[in-house]
This record gives structure tokens, sequence and C-alpha cells, in this order.
């Protein structure tokens, strides 16, 4: 009578399984384990009966010897779509190891089951459904937390090098399957995480597919991230804080035992901090740290960085970047995976911003390309803490280097003229410039001041700002704000006529039809936005807080300070009068709309919409490296 498959215990090679049962004895599931699963194997039915006429090496060993009808049998069992659903993870370990050599087997005769088998395995990369019944109606569809899970994905993972082994272009046949198979991006968050893990455990050891899987990841992250606004996920956050004191303000008058009511709060779960309230915010921050996690795992071997390998994804990542990240416009975080990158050394950081410089400065690239590149560079310099001082100087003198040749180019030409449709790079590496030297101006000038002046007086920042092309007009207008308070107050350049005049000439307004005051709107010419403003999601800013640099609001008396120009004798002779500390009287008009110095002192990022700077706490030196 024909045995049943995977229904008793199956005898296997000798060998294999014994060193089978080693390898699993070592993992996760436990000796009793493996027992309590076997016996309850042993015990209960199986859910599909398959049948052929003896085991998978007695089948196989009749198939060499030219007896094929047992075999093909057994192929059209395996055809049965029933038959990808056998729980065969959860059978004894034996059973295991005779499903993994059947497999083997199988598609080394049989090729054309290659596909079949590989959707089989990728369909176990995600935590199973249990689906509970009364009567025809499903009342329960929700992720089955299985012990076992760790143990399984292990099995999967050697299925396919079991697999590659028989078939080595099986990577080749996979990739199209992990696309099909990845889960739709509303899945739940632990479907999502055990998928993408792994896809990453695919990419090591299948190194081709390493590409093709983070361009993957990449994608479905960022499709995630355009669709949660650093605003949306501010909100979602400050709603759920006031919702949850206000409950606990409203228990606390009816809680008898005040003292048990404090001992459990301070008792929260860690896991529970870390959740983000945004669904969506949720999903992309598991899914970022978990992408984090891997490129540390990558690049770090016993605690140093591996040059080499580091090399090696970050060719992959910035070819990703170039395909992705810099024609998605108003990403707010999947960009952090290159911030990461480059912070584990400083030459990777070089090449990033030499790898932007080329994309702003190249003609031949779209406008769109080319402004992403300059505000990529420009809040690249200005939050990247690990950069030292002498590359953000060198940096600098590129860009305005380049502003300058732009000037002389236009000024014999018939386009000197404001306008962001023809001069929109110009103006991108303006902010850029402006924005750095906003965020750095302090370390510019610490130590020697006098030479700190002398080098911010060599990049002719009044050659720029009064030129034709006006780009106090075009920047955003707090970025504007901080430039023209610090260029004061250092006596640089006064930029409050320009701004003033620039105010009066053009100033959108819209009139309400029913009738009141009318409102100003606050245009952003540029449509720009700076990639590196602060990370609000929870888990992905532990990576990204020790290198990254804050915003330091300035206090009142660093603001009455920027209403007054610095002492003249510390500045070379001029002959202009604002180095003279001949201000106007209206030098606090700073404003699109004149309006008070202090209202517009926010983050210099603040009037393109962004939210307030988070302050987060300051962790890490600054990697000190000079640039080649």
């Amino acid at each position: 009578m024909a045995a049943p498959l995977l229904h008793t215990r199956l005898p296997g090679d000798g060998a294999a399984s014994s060193s089978a049962v080693k390898a699993l004895g070592a993992s996760r599931t436990g000796i009793s384990d493996m027992l309590a699963l076997e016996d309850n194997f042993l015990n209960s039915p199986p859910r599909k009966t398959v049948r052929f006429g003896g085991t998978v090496t007695e089948v196989l060993l009749k198939y060499k010897k030219g007896e094929t009808n047992d075999f093909e049998l057994l192929k059209n069992q395996l055809s049965d779509p029933d038959i990808k659903r056998l729980p065969w993870l959860n059978r004894s370990p034996t059973v295991v190891e005779e499903y993994l050599s059947f497999l083997g087997n199988l598609v080394s005769a049989q090729t054309v089951f290659l596909r079949p088998c590989l959707r089989m395995i990728a369909s176990h990369f995600v935590p199973p459904r249990v689906i509970i019944k009364e009567g025809d109606v499903d009342v329960s569809d929700s992720d089955d937390e299985d012990d076992n899970l760790p143990a399984n994905f292990d099995t999967c993972h050697r299925a396919l090098q079991i697999i590659a082994r028989y078939v080595p272009s099986t990577p080749w046949f996979l990739m199209p399957i992990l696309v099909e198979k990845f889960p739709f991006v509303r899945k739940s968050e632990r479907t999502l995480e055990c998928y993408v893990h792994n896809l990453l455990r695919i990419s090591v050891y299948f190194p081709t597919l390493r590409h093709e899987i983070l361009e993957l990841i990449i994608e479905k992250l960022l499709k995630l991230d355009v669709n949660a606004s650093r605003q949306d996920i501010e909100d979602a956050e400050e709603t759920a804080a006031e919702t949850c004191v206000g409950t606990g303000s409203t228990e606390g008058l009816f809680n008898m035992d005040e003292d048990e009511e404090t001992e459990n709060e301070t008792k929260a779960d860690p896991e529970q901090l870390d959740q983000m309230v945004h669904p969506i915010a949720e999903r992309l921050d598991i899914l970022l740290s978990l992408l984090l996690s891997y490129i540390k795992d990558v690049c770090y071997v016993d605690g140093k960085i591996d040059n080499n390998k580091t090399k090696d994804l970050y060719r992959d990542l910035i070819s990703i970047f170039d395909k992705l990240l810099l024609p998605t416009h108003a990403s707010c975080h999947v960009q952090f995976f290159m911030f990461y990158l480059c912070s584990f050394k400083l030459g990777f950081a070089e090449a990033f911003l030499e790898h932007l410089w080329k994309k702003l400065q190249d003609p031949n690239n779209p406008a769109i390309i080319r402004q992403a590149a300059g505000n990529y560079i420009g809040s690249f310099l200005a939050r990247a803490k690990f950069i030292p001082l002498i590359t953000v100087k060198s940096c600098l003198d590129l860009l305005a280097n380049w502003l300058h040749m732009y000037l002389h180019n236009q000024d014999s030409g018939t386009k000197a003229f404001c306008d962001v449709a023809l001069h929109g790079p110009f103006y991108s590496t303006c902010q850029a410039v402006f924005y750095t030297f906003v965020f750095r101006h302090k370390q510019l000038l610490s130590g020697n001041l006098k030479e700190g002046l002398r080098y911010l007086q060599s990049l002719n920042f009044e050659r720029i700002v009064m030129s034709q092309l006006n780009p106090l007009k075009i920047c955003l207008p707090s970025v504007v704000n901080f430039f023209a308070a610090i260029t004061n107050k250092y006596q640089l350049v006064f930029c409050y006529t320009i701004i003033e005049r620039n105010n009066r000439q053009m100033l959108p307004v819209i009139r309400s039809t029913a009738g009141g005051d009318s409102v100003q709107t606050c245009t952003n010419p540029l449509d720009t936005f700076f990639p590196f403003d602060p990370c609000v999601l929870k888990r992905s800013r532990k990576f990204i807080d020790p290198i990254y640099q804050i915003w330091e609001d300035m206090s009142a008396e660093e603001l009455q300070e920027f209403k007054k120009p610095i002492k003249k004798e510390i500045v070379e002779d001029e002959d202009d009068d604002f180095l003279k500390g001949e201000v106007p009287q209206n030098d606090a008009v700073i404003g699109i709309t004149p309006s008070s110095l202090d209202a517009h002192f926010r983050s210099p990022s603040s009037s393109m919409g962004s939210p307030p700077v988070l302050y987060m706490p300051d962790q890490s030196p600054l990697l000190s490296r000079t640039c080649d």
C-alpha cells in the first residue's frame, strides 16, 4: 500500500538528517520543543494527505533507475495548489529535512517546478494568518503570534540556499517573485517588518540581488514617506499627548490610590514609548530603523568599519538615491539612510557632497534635479555634525565661486533679471550658501574673529545679494531673515533695504470675498525643501540624534544683540556706510511684511511649512579630518 507523504515519519539520508538535526538543535527551538512538535505531528492527521507510492527517497531512486510513474504522480501532487499551503515548517525535524531534500532533488531534476517552489517559500516570509469562522462568516483575520517564527524563517532561507545549490540561476528567477509577493504597504506593521527583514537576509547570501532588493525596499518606504508629512505626524503625536494628559487628569479625580497609579505610570513599556501614533509613520519608522540597522551591520565587522564593504554599499545606495530620492519632492525621512551611511567616515560624506555638486553644476541635468541637489548640499552641510569646519569652508568656497562665475556670465546677457524659471539652480545654490552660513556662522567665527570675518568677506556676499538676479526675493523668507540679521551684526552685507524694496514691489495678496482684511500668502517660488530637517520618527531618531546638528533657539539677549551691528573697529576699514555702524532706524524690519524681529526668529526653515524644530540631545563630538 502506498505510504502517505508527510503523514508518517519519513526515512531519509542518514548523514543529511543527522547534520540537520544538529543544526536545528542549535537553533532557537529546543530539543523539548522538537519532541513536542513531533509528537503533535504523529498524533494528528495532516490537512492534506499526499500519496504517491513510497517515500521521497524511494521515488527519486526509482526515477534514477528509469521508473517514472511514481515521479509523475508526485509532480502532479506538487502542482496542486493545496500542497503549497502544507504546513511543513511546523513538522518534526526529520520531516523538515526530508522535505528540504525533496525540494532540492525536485528542482534539479525538473526545473519547471523552480518558480512554484520559490513562490511557496516566499509566501512563508510573512507571519501566517489565523482565520476564525462562525458558520460561513470570518470573524477574525489577524497575525498569528507564532513563537517559532524566527526558526521558520531560518528554515525558509536554508531552503532557498539548497535550491540555489542545485540551480545556480535561482536568484534571477527569485527577484520577480519577491517583488510580486511584497505585501501591500497598508498591511500590518508586523507583516511588513517580517518581509523586509527576510529580503535583507536574502541580500546577504545572494549579493547579486542586493541592489534590486534595496531599491525595492526604498521604493516602498518612499511611498509611505510621501503619504505622511512631518506636520501630520507631529499633529498626531500632539493630539495623542493631549488626550493622554486629559484622560489621566480625569481618572485622577476618582482614583483613591494615587501612589499605585504613579507606580504603574513609571513602568511604561519601552516599546510603547517608541510607537508612533500616526499609522503610516509607525510602518515607516519600523522599516527605516530596520534598514539603518542593516546598513550598520553590513559596514561594521567586529566593531570596526570595513572600507571595502562600505564602498560597495555606498555605490548601491547612491545609485538608488539618484533614481528615487532626487526626483521626489518633499520626502521627509527616507533620505536619512544616506545621512547615516556618510557618518561612518568623512570620505563618504565628501564623496556624497562631490556627487551632489556634480549634479548641481551640470547644465545637462534637468533644472529640478539641479535644484534638489542644491537643497541636499545646504541641508547636509548645515545638519551633519560629523562634517568638520574645513570641509564646510571648502564647500562654501566652491559654491560661492560658482555663484560669482554665474553672475559674471549673466552680466552681459539679456536674461540678467529675477526669474526663478530661468535661474532656478542659481537661487537654489544661493539658498544653500545662506542656510549653511546661518547654521555654521558661530563655528566660522569662533577662535580668531578677525580671521573668521576676513574669510567671510572673501566670499563676497555683497555682490551676490546686490546682483540683478536678486536672490533675496526668491529664497525662503525665514532663511533670508536670519541671513540678513547675522550679516548685519557682523557688517558683512546690508540686506534690509533690498528686502523692503522686494516687499513693496510685489506682495501676493488674497482678498476675502466675504469682506474683511486681506490675507498675505507665504510663497515659496523655488518650491524647495530642506531634506534633512529634523527626523520625528522615534526609533529611527536613535540612529540619527548623535550625528545631527540641532537648531539652537536664540535667547532674548542674543536677539537683542542681533539688532546691533558689531563694533566697527573689529573689521577692516571700508567706505560703505553700513560698515561704519550707520544703520537705518528700521533695521529690525526683516520679515516679508514689516513686523518685529523677534517674531521671525524661529527655525530657518519655518516659513516653508516645516514644524518647529525638535530639540534633541547633543551626544557626539564632531569628527575631525581635513579634506583632500
